[in-house]
């Protein structure tokens, strides 16, 4: 689970005193509607009734049904963690890779990744942030086998990790939309452009960790 800065930790307590929650309840739900990328919340927690669902725009479900008084509550607190997160706009997912696995018999797989970047609410993940520091909050993430990738579009920069390494690629003016990597007689990484299909391997390395 991710841990709470010094930050976070004080925004749980005050939501907690204004909504007659604990801080555990509070903590649970704000990973919830967080996972739910800011707009719901998928949640099991013996203060908000058991297991229930809440969706922006009004819709709450809780597993106690008839207690109207406790679904206020709980689409309150849901609602201000959401503003809460909307000012954090680092900690929403801002885009994905498709990426895509072929075998040598022609088996396609579609995989896409996420994002959870850094935040004053959240004590930065180094295995999700796993790019230099200095490149920022990327545009999208992917991954597909043991190859993970993350595009910088304003800086120009697509970051590779793999083998336990980090390349820094300087993309040029390539607008990129998603990743394939072949395997068969031997692994090629190619990238979907403007320009259409593009080998990896044609763009410069400006850095490597």
């Amino acid at each position: 689970m991710q841990q709470l800065t010094s930050a976070g930790q004080n925004l749980v307590a005050e939501l907690a005193g204004r909504h007659g929650f604990s801080t555990d309840a509070v903590t649970h739900m704000l990973l919830a509607v967080l996972h739910g990328n800011g707009s719901m919340a998928q949640f099991n927690h013996f203060e908000f009734g058991g297991g229930g669902q809440w969706m922006s725009g009004g819709m709450i479900m809780l597993g106690d049904m008839f207690n109207h008084g406790l679904k206020g509550r709980v689409n309150a607190l849901c609602i201000e963690i959401a503003q809460v997160l909307a000012r954090q706009p680092e900690l929403i997912h801002s885009g994905n890779f498709q990426s895509q696995t072929q075998s040598g018999f022609n088996e396609q797989t579609q995989i896409a990744g996420g994002f959870s970047g850094q935040s004053s609410l959240f004590i930065p993940d180094p295995a999700i942030n796993w790019w230099p520091a200095e490149l920022g909050a990327p545009n999208a993430t992917g991954a597909q086998n043991n190859v993970k990738y993350a595009y910088f579009a304003n800086s120009h920069r697509l970051a590779v990790e793999t083998g336990g390494s980090c390349w820094i690629y300087d993309t040029l003016d390539h607008q990129i939309s998603g990743f394939s990597q072949q395997q068969g007689g031997g692994t090629s990484i190619t990238f979907n452009s403007q320009y259409g299909i593009v080998n990896l391997a044609t763009l410069p390395v400006v850095m490597r960790t």
